[in-house]
């Protein structure tokens, strides 16, 4: 407890990456009790199949697409997971960011190098987060 360790370094990059897509800060005291913690505010967001949206950047005024959204926000969760033994490794963590940012390159890569069955490919692909454990 308290040890830095990759696994921690993986937390706080999920951590980093939920601020870049809710443009938030971590902690901030000038919101509401509920909305202080990003963390603790985006958690059932993100696995709300309907209100995800919500999380996003309010000044991106919805120029973005929801697939992608939903997407990096699946990435995201499999990061902040609770137990540190449910998140990606780090070599995973750039191949999800990769995929995010070019699907149809990632997708030959994949097959070229047998990597098919990587799950956090599988899961960023469908966008989903029902696979992700409690966060």
């Amino acid at each position: 407890m308290g040890q830095l360790t990759k696994m921690s370094n993986v937390y706080s990059f999920g951590v980093m990456f939920l601020e870049l897509i809710t443009g938030r800060s971590a902690i901030d005291q000038s919101r509401t009790t509920k909305e202080q913690n990003l963390i603790k505010w985006a958690k059932p967001l993100i696995m709300d199949k309907e209100n995800f949206k919500l999380v996003a950047d309010p000044l991106l005024e919805g120029q973005y697409p929801l697939k992608g959204l939903h997407q990096a926000l699946a990435v995201a969760a499999m990061y902040i997971q609770k137990e540190d033994d449910m998140r990606p490794k780090i070599g995973d963590v750039v191949t999800a960011i990769e995929y995010l940012i070019n699907p149809d390159i990632h997708e030959k890569t994949a097959k070229d190098a047998s990597m098919k069955n990587d799950r956090f490919v599988t899961s960023v692909k469908g966008g989903g987060v029902d696979g992700i454990r409690e966060l």
